[in-house]
């Protein structure tokens, strides 16, 4: 029975002595054996160097000379004993379990710990960053043992030598930064948490990629990727994603409804022909910082407001005319806009497109969002949902869907940011914002208040 985790020998005598463990676990693979209470012997046999087990014994080969191997009598026939990757040999803490637990610590288990206290010697081994289901059985292993039953039908490894594989600490970083480096007939270790491929002319994404389910941090930027897959999404933990310098043209409107909602914090599209972002972009709501720099942008998402948690913001050098009405919602930290063509902002020249009177599908359409109402495609028609998932907000508060006024005007970046780049090379941080008004009454309210602004 063998469990692959983190090992701690903890001497309970240290503090007698005003010493103190060192607190931090080994890489180890921990294993209940048997040995056998007559001696056996093999003299002269060349074998490769490692840990083996044959039959109910553990045996060591090291050196490169013939050598002879005894499992000699014991009166406690079953003992625990360990291997790690700084020694690579059995422990000499390798001890028999029989009537010698004090006490078995498994209240967080399901977290992958653990804790055997031995009576002799007094240590206590503290397990950790196991598979709850190995820990599980390798535990029932262990009381077993010190109960002295017999435990034949627990599995036991038959002779062959311990795997690096099984002693190392998985690989949890990779960065591959040139194309010869490129792993080809291998596949990318399972336990990657950040991965790094860049300068390797991908033109597509490694499907390979998709099966680290355990990754955090995705940097494939400076390649040739023009589409990403629809089943990128299926990365479950993905916090950081950089896919800066490729030729991306679109972003797919599947991964914005993936699990990438609940987890992406770090959007990094710069330098790609992206013309425009999906409607449903906006429900990256955890997203923190943000860059779309070196694109060819025409407009931003007009929810953008929704990203309540986004603290760095930048894309500059794009073809962004003005700024979203729910832009205004932001609360950024840092801002960068700098190199966009923006236009001049003109609240006197509005673009008029209310109807009087209002149809029944825009008051259905305000009555609907104003008070709330669920709706869904399950009892409206989808595409009456698509049109009222893009309704604009008046500034009033209230909503507006076909029918209302426009106009563009100039804010001040610093009412959404604490740090602002500047706009241009004249040192201006003000940039244009479109507006929506619902009714007249709205669009006059506001012009009287510019109108005295602009007096003063």
């Amino acid at each position: 029975m063998k469990l692959q985790c983190e090992v701690e020998v903890v001497s309970r005598l240290l503090p007698t002595f005003g010493m103190r463990n060192r607190g931090r676990g080994t890489r180890a693979v921990l294993s209940v054996g048997r040995q056998e209470e007559k001696g056996c012997g093999a003299a002269g046999a060349h074998l490769p160097d490692g840990l083996y087990h044959q039959g109910q014994g553990w045996l060591q080969i090291q050196g490169e000379c013939p050598l002879l191997i005894t499992v000699g009598r014991v009166l406690h026939p079953w003992y625990l004993v360990y291997v790690t990757s700084d020694s690579n040999r059995l422990s000499p803490l390798s001890k028999q379990l029989q009537e010698n637990i004090e006490n078995l610590f498994s209240k967080f288990v399901s977290e992958g710990k653990a804790t055997i206290r031995l009576r002799e010697p007094a240590v206590d081994i503290c397990l950790s960053k196991a598979d709850v289901c190995n820990l599980k059985n390798f535990l029932s292993a262990v009381t077993l043992a010190h109960k002295g039953t017999d435990a034949s039908p627990l599995p036991l490894s038959r002779l062959t030598p311990a795997k690096t594989s099984e002693i190392e600490k998985p690989r949890t970083r990779m960065i591959i930064s040139c194309k010869k480096d490129y792993p080809l007939t291998k596949s990318f270790p399972y336990s990657l948490e950040h991965l790094q491929v860049s300068f390797c002319k991908l033109a597509r994404m490694d499907m390979r990629m998709l099966c680290l389910k355990r990754l955090q941090k995705l940097d494939l930027s400076n390649n040739h990727i023009k589409k990403l897959p629809k089943t990128i999404g299926d990365l479950l933990c993905l916090q950081e994603l950089s896919l800066h310098c490729n030729f991306l043209e679109t972003f797919e409107v599947e991964l914005c409804d993936s699990t990438w909602r609940k987890s992406l914090r770090s959007l990094d599209l710069s330098e790609n022909k992206l013309k425009a972002l999906p409607v449903q972009f906006c429900n990256f709501t955890e997203l923190v910082s943000l860059k779309l720099d070196g694109n060819e942008l025409v407009q931003l998402p007009f929810a953008v407001g929704k990203l309540s948690k986004l603290r760095f913001f930048s894309a500059t050098k794009n073809k962004l005319p003005y700024l979203p009405n729910s832009f205004k919602m932001l609360a950024l930290e840092n801002l960068d806009l700098y190199g966009n063509p923006f236009s001049k902002a003109n609240p006197m020249a509005p673009d008029i497109l209310l109807k009087v009177p209002l149809t029944l599908l825009e008051t259905a359409s305000r009555a609907t969002i104003g008070y709330r109402i669920p709706y869904g495609p399950q009892v409206i028609p989808k595409h009456l949902c698509q049109d009222l998932s893009v309704a604009k907000t008046c500034d009033c508060g209230g909503p507006c869907l076909s029918s209302f006024i426009q106009t563009i005007v100039v804010m001040n970046l610093h009412q959404v940011s604490q740090a602002v780049v500047l706009v241009d090379s004249m040192g201006g941080t003000e940039a244009p914002i479109i507006c929506y008004f619902c009714s007249l009454t709205c669009y006059s309210m506001f012009l009287d208040k510019y109108l005295q602004s602009t007096r003063v």
